[in-house]
């Protein structure tokens, strides 16, 4: 897979914790499910005229001769854990989840073998809020990261099964008459998948598809309306938009509403978060018919979005609060055993004890070279009166202050309180 990922980054730490911190307060709770699944269940859901299912899966057969593969996407897996243990029979439920996904494509910049992915799904609820309520926890994503003039928000209603059919009956009678100036993709796709032709990169494909038919004429008017209410209500939250009649998403569960934000800051790999409705999902994949809809975005492009666009805060590469060394001549277990004392005053708190031993000199060095903004200097025991110990500002002025461990916890949290 990769031979790098950047999962211990500070960048990669903020960014999971300022959305585990959304997505709780929207009221959505973790589900895992496993990396290895059955290669069917994506050939299900996805579709076996995709580009995932056909190209990119790592399928193979165990020794008893079941087909398994790891997982490409997570939706799939997730309505399949769902429903295995009872979360969506007649319930409504709001779940994320975040890990490993895996395809076999040609790794780039922003694309890997091996890629993380958080996704969030919601079940049971068939109005256009809950759409909204998805988008707008993106939205607040990205103000949250501060990427909102990054990235834009495209949308399209594609209609329900039965729409798409029939759309699919016309654009195939018009992409026949032009099969010769199709891209190979395309060709293949042509009476199997023909919406997936709408998704092509090839530049003369899309030159073609023009003057095609569009897929806004063929949506019933019940999908019209949910659409409608949808884009008033992200108009009602301040959220700008684009429809793109062209955007079908790449996945053949979607109905309805489907929507994807693009940045132009990171070339090819544009797509950052993407979702919308499945409301088939679970029925297909032997659940009761149960309405739903979610979003995943990329954890490695948004790694590289948000360290592009320089708006990381300057506490993200901070990884140390306070680091605890010793002056001359005391022993190293009072280091130790102050700073699992502090640790467990101050739940919390990133404090690194010095170990190795060395010259006072030395550990002060490693200090300054720690990233942490205080020092705590154990100096020798007193002869009479209480254990003292120097609190000392790791920056240019080195300023520094004798207190008493008992109050030591006290003035940390003062001294770190203050920018």
């Amino acid at each position: 897979m990769n031979d790098i990922l950047p999962t211990e980054t500070p960048t990669w730490q903020y960014i999971e914790q300022v959305t585990q911190q959304l997505v709780q307060s929207y009221g959505y709770r973790e589900i895992r499910f496993p990396v290895l699944e059955q290669s069917q269940l994506f050939k299900r859901s996805i579709g076996e005229v995709t580009d995932i299912v056909e190209k990119e899966m790592y399928s193979f057969a165990d020794r008893n001769g079941d087909e398994l593969c790891l997982r490409p996407e997570g939706t799939a897996g997730c309505v399949r854990a769902a429903e295995q243990h009872g979360l969506l029979y007649n319930q409504q439920q709001r779940l994320w989840y975040r890990g490993p996904m895996f395809r076999h494509e040609r790794p780039q910049k922003g694309r890997y073998r091996q890629f993380h992915q958080v996704g969030i799904e919601s079940f049971g609820m068939a109005g256009p809020d809950i759409d909204a309520e998805i988008i707008l926890i993106s939205a607040a994503l990205w103000r949250a990261l501060g990427l909102s003039s990054s990235v834009r928000l495209e949308i399209n209603n594609i209609g329900t099964a039965a729409d798409r059919k029939a759309f699919g009956a016309a654009l195939t009678q018009f992409l026949q008459q032009h099969e010769a100036d199709l891209d190979e993709d395309s060709r293949r796709r042509l009476l199997s998948n023909p919406l997936r032709v709408l998704d092509s990169k090839a530049a003369a494909t899309q030159a073609l598809l023009v003057n095609a038919p569009s897929l806004s004429d063929f949506v019933s008017p019940e999908t019209a309306a949910h659409y409608a209410t949808l884009k008033q209500l992200l108009r009602d939250n301040d959220v700008a938009f684009v429809e793109n009649p062209r955007l079908v998403r790449g996945l053949d569960y979607y109905n309805n509403m489907v929507f994807e934000w693009i940045t132009d800051e990171l070339g090819a790999q544009g797509t950052v978060c993407a979702g919308g409705r499945y409301d088939s999902l679970v029925a297909q994949l032997g659940g009761r018919g149960t309405p739903a809809v979610g979003l995943a975005f990329g954890m490695e492009r948004l790694v590289l979005l948000l360290e592009a666009s320089g708006k990381l805060p300057d506490s993200v590469n901070q990884v140390l609060d306070v680091t605890v060394l010793a002056s001359d001549g005391v022993a190293p277990q009072q280091v130790l055993t102050l700073a699992e004392h502090l640790r467990t005053r101050l739940p919390g708190l990133r404090i690194m004890s010095h170990c190795g031993g060395g010259k006072f000199n030395s550990q002060l060095k490693k200090a300054y070279n720690s990233g942490a903004r205080l020092a705590v200097i154990v100096d020798p025991l007193p002869e009479t009166g209480d254990q003292t110990v120097r609190l000392r500002q790791l920056d240019d002025t080195g300023h520094s202050e004798t207190i008493t461990v008992a109050g030591l916890a006290e003035a940390l949290k003062r001294a770190l309180a203050t920018p």
